[in-house]
């Protein structure tokens, strides 16, 4: 059983420092699986057995634990044991066999668990009586814990080192998985580091160093890209228990971790000057947080915002360039609801303590800035706040945080609306166009030409009535009377004088000759190109004769 205590200790140590976990849980961990080697080549099933190891001399003591009880409690399981032997073999006697011996073994197994149950056996292999406990140890006492030194007669076995071997992984995964649970347990809520290991489907699978943790697609930011060992901070949402080990939740849109950055960056936040009442949080837009102090020489927006915003620079820069309004916190609802709709200037806010609503008043010019893009600051307002907003105008424009981001107003005079109508007219433009190509392309060749006589039908009368329209011009009064009377007669003239270009446009169809014409060029060039083919093959055959002479 010795061996040499430093390797051990050395081995010991090392484990600790690859997994992260304490000598003690390691020590207890080899003492578990000797105990477990003890048991599978030299004890019992049940048998209570506890290793203690030495780490110094490399050695270890096997120790048998019984705890003491009283002789009635061995007497009276001894005599259950008889009685039941007894009423098995009288019913092993007047039982037939065949089916109802079956059903009846099930029913006295039943009776016998539900016994156990009740009574309270006593067990040889945890517990020893009094009298046997007195033989060991002369001043023993009930419930006591009486430890019997136990030899194992040979070396373990390879099932029992393997065995053990087993147990050592198993613990040593257990308390590695501990170790992690506590570790993040603490950091629940907090920000931490984190390196972008991998991206499955939507799931972006995160680094920690010790483990890896999830980043789901709830919690992650609308637009934000998200590469491979690309470094974050990130929110610790909720850390779980699983059978596969701790699961670690973060966030990147959680509005608590724009408060715990300002924690880390603002040191007037982090002693405690300074105090953030609310946060309000439309992930990967904007972003509202509130702040109040009670000491007089401190500035609570300016302290936040930084020497030249310094301070708030690197936290936009940390969330992906979302915009951050800081506002000063009021006990007063209507002066920080009034703050809260920066930047855009209020004139005056009713407040209904009952309704807990406010009527916020600003000038016409200042509507579009209350209300925001789709909505977007008078919600985040009312987040911040925990007041309904309303907001009218001087002329009476009436907006309602109610509203969702497709919710326009209808007299918030932004531009969006008359970009919408301008789309949608474009729109309607593209259909009639498209449905006017279909007919087009649904009609035969016959009614395109038909069509395209008739045109040239309108296009000459419109331009005989124009005609008629300028001279009626450039004549006197006197004379438009006199072309009055005449115009029937000019207009019967005209009508029968329309199927001259009719007759042209027909002459137009019956002229073959161009077709013709094209038909013959063709032809002609095959026959130019055989000429230059057999002028070429003479050529070859002269000097070929030459050389024959």
């Amino acid at each position: 059983m010795a061996t040499n205590g430093n390797d051990i200790l050395q081995a010991a140590k090392q484990i600790c420092e690859e997994k992260n976990i304490s000598l003690d849980s390691v020590i207890e961990t080899i003492e578990a699986a000797l105990a477990v080697a003890y048991r599978k080549d030299f004890g019992e099933k049940n048998q209570n057995i506890k290793v203690e190891l030495d780490m110094k001399t490399a050695s270890s003591r096997i120790f048998d634990i019984k705890t003491v009880v009283t002789d009635e409690k061995a007497e009276i399981t001894e005599k259950l044991k008889e009685e039941k032997k007894a009423q098995a073999e009288a019913e092993n006697e007047e039982i037939k066999p065949g089916k109802e011996k079956k059903i009846k073994e099930s029913i006295r197994e039943e009776d016998e668990a539900n016994e156990e149950q009740k009574i309270d056996r006593f067990n040889p292999k945890t517990e020893i009586t009094l009298t046997d406990a007195n033989k060991i140890k002369k001043d023993a006492k009930l419930d006591e814990v009486i430890k019997t030194e136990l030899h194992p007669p040979a070396a373990y076995g390879r099932m029992a080192a393997q065995t053990a071997k087993q147990v050592i992984i198993q613990r040593l995964r257990e308390a590695e998985r501990d170790t992690i649970y506590k570790e993040f347990k603490d950091k629940e809520g907090e920000v931490i580091n984190g390196t972008i290991q991998r991206i499955e489907g939507k799931m972006v699978l995160i680094d920690l160093g010790p483990t890896t943790a999830l980043l789901p697609p709830s919690e992650q930011v609308p637009r934000e890209q998200y590469s491979p060992g690309q470094r974050l901070k990130f929110f610790v949402v909720a850390v779980n228990t699983t059978p596969k080990g701790p699961e670690i939740i973060l966030s990147r849109s959680h509005p608590d971790m724009v408060n715990k950055l300002f924690h880390l960056e603002v040191p007037e936040i982090g002693n405690g000057s300074v105090e953030i009442k609310s946060v309000a949080r439309e992930a990967g837009s904007r972003t509202k947080i509130a702040v109040f102090t009670n000491q007089k020489n401190i500035d609570p927006v300016g302290s936040c915002v930084g020497q030249r915003g310094s301070r708030v620079q690197t936290i936009i820069s940390e969330i992906g360039g979302e915009k951050i309004d800081i506002i000063e916190w009021d006990e007063d609802p209507a002066k920080f609801i009034t703050n809260s709709l920066s930047p855009a200037k209020v004139l005056s806010v009713k407040i209904k303590d009952e309704e807990k609503a406010a009527l916020a008043e600003v000038k016409e010019d200042q509507l579009s800035l209350a209300i925001g893009k789709a909505g977007q600051n008078v919600r985040l307002s009312a987040k911040l706040s925990g007041w309904k907003i309303d907001i009218i105008s001087d002329k009476g424009d009436k907006v309602t945080s109610k509203a969702e981001k497709k919710d326009k107003p209808e007299n918030s005079g932004s531009v969006g609306s008359l970009a919408s109508s301008e789309s949608s007219a474009d729109g309607k433009e593209k259909q009639v166009k498209e449905e006017v190509k279909k007919d087009e392309e649904k009609k035969p060749v016959g009614e395109e030409k038909s069509k395209s006589e008739g045109d040239e039908e309108k296009s000459i009368k419109t331009s005989e009535v124009k005609s008629i329209k300028e001279e009626r011009v450039e004549k006197k009064p006197g004379e438009q009377k006199k072309e009055d009377i005449e115009q029937p007669t000019k207009d019967k003239k005209a009508v029968k004088e329309e199927p001259k270009p009719a007759e042209k446009i027909t002459e137009k169809k019956d002229e073959p000759k161009p077709e013709a014409k094209q038909e013959e060029k063709p032809v002609q060039e095959e026959k130019s190109i055989k000429e230059k083919k057999t002028a070429d093959k003479d050529e070859k055959k002269q000097p070929d004769k030459e050389d024959n002479k």
